[in-house]
């Protein structure tokens, strides 16, 4: 089940064997559920007849209490996330309830799925990100022009020099760097609300049974932050994980602006305003994941992430090209992943 190494293992099953005898944890049945992209992993364990997630987040890499801080204010706002039976904030360790076995990724990916199950989940993902930006921000660090701006040189370290093996020209370097100084401060100039930071299909739990709770679990959301409204719906429609066509993206962008309208979030009256602000919103946050998967694969061996590269660099040449001063952009895209220059529409 783990690999000889696993020296955290122990430290798991001893845990879980000193909790009381109420939660009736079944260790014998201890599995892995899932890791993500940091030092956290999850366990799931039987008990009393459900299941039940364990959460190791192994310090000092770890730290668990801003997880419980942003699952209280989620909570407050009526959204379906995690609740702590138990803890271990000194070793990391904590005893979650279950949301169930599958994420949206999961079940988008699903070649059966029928669209209109497609569509009921993401009307739910719509109202849910509504409301979560209703949420509480109180002890929420703010995403600040300049941790926006520091993002983005992941970017060339990790993906244009490490990944593509090249070296940029002065021009290229300037110009990177024009273009990043305007994605931050465009972004931090938004009305701010909570941001979850990764709002998409890994991060949503398809909830289908009444012990799972209320369509979608959300989860995944330790680093929640005071940020851009536009942040978490630029991360729904252009997921790093399921790509959708622009269609798509569109008619949910549409939803999500008449929702939040109506719950009086501070979205612009013109939806065309809202369509650029996370459009280039996108364009910030995909630059990062274009160097954030390159470096999970280039330092820290995590091979599953270059399956969406493509998939993400194609969401930066969707508004890279609708945009005049964003085509130089578009030309060091061409020349890093040696592709001939694609010319359409400019605004």
């Amino acid at each position: 089940m783990n690999p000889p190494s696993d020296t955290r293992l122990p430290i798991v099953q001893q845990w879980l064997s000193s909790l009381p005898a109420h939660l009736g944890i079944d260790i014998t049945s201890l599995r892995p559920a899932s890791s993500d992209a940091s030092f956290r992993r999850y366990f799931r364990v039987n008990s009393h007849g459900n299941t039940r997630i364990v959460m190791d987040a192994p310090p000092p890499q770890e730290d668990c209490r801003p997880f419980l801080h942003v699952s209280r204010l989620l909570q407050s706002a009526g959204l379906n996330v995690p609740e702590a039976l138990a803890t271990d904030l000194d070793q990391g360790l904590l005893l979650l309830t279950d949301l169930g076995p599958a994420t949206y990724y999961d079940t988008v990916s699903r070649h059966d799925l029928p669209d209109h199950t497609l569509q009921l989940m993401y009307r739910d993902a719509i109202q849910a990100l509504v409301r979560m930006q209703q949420a509480g921000t109180r002890g929420l660090p703010s995403y600040t022009e300049a941790k926006l701006l520091q993002e983005l040189e992941l970017f060339p370290q990790w993906y244009a020099q490490k990944h593509c093996q090249a070296t940029l020209t002065a021009s290229e370097s300037d110009m990177l760097a024009s273009i990043f100084a305007e994605l931050a401060r465009e972004a931090a100039a938004q009305p701010t609300v909570f941001v979850h930071r990764d709002f998409h299909s890994p991060n949503l739990m398809y909830c289908q049974r009444p012990e799972h709770g209320s369509n979608p679990g959300i989860i995944d959301y330790q680093d929640a932050l005071l940020g851009p409204i536009t942040y978490d719906l630029a991360s729904l429609v252009m997921d790093a994980r399921t790509t959708w066509e622009e269609p798509m993206q569109l008619d949910w962008a549409i939803r999500y602006w008449e929702a939040a309208r109506k719950a009086g979030l501070p979205v612009p009256e013109d939806f065309a305003d809202l369509h650029q602000s996370y459009e280039q919103m996108s364009l910030q946050r995909n630059l990062r994941i274009l160097g954030v998967f390159a470096r999970l694969w280039h330092r820290d061996g995590k091979q599953q992430y270059l399956d969406h590269i493509p998939r993400v660099s194609a969401y930066v040449r969707q508004v890279a090209v609708r945009y005049d001063r964003f085509l130089p952009l578009l030309r060091l895209l061409d020349r890093l992943e040696s592709r001939q220059t694609i010319t359409g529409f400019t605004f």
